[in-house]
């Protein structure tokens, strides 16, 4: 079962920290993040790069579905 984070509503910075969280505990594996604006997508995905992170993005109507894997 994949790890989520479900960060659906929140504003900026929200879900960035959530995510940096999931990557603090898990260290290295695989985890999709659910978010709902553009901004929060770019954000954590910056994130994820800057900390080595591979990221894939999927758009599913009003929301984006990102995997991060290390």
């Amino acid at each position: 079962m994949i790890n989520k984070v479900d960060a659906r509503g929140l504003s900026c910075p929200q879900p960035v920290v959530l995510t940096r969280n999931k990557m603090k505990e898990l260290g290295r594996g695989t985890f999709e993040v659910i978010v709902d604006t553009g901004t929060s997508r770019d954000n954590i995905s910056r994130l994820a790069e800057h900390e080595g992170w591979k990221i894939e993005c999927k758009e599913e109507g009003d929301e984006f579905i990102l995997t991060l894997k290390k």
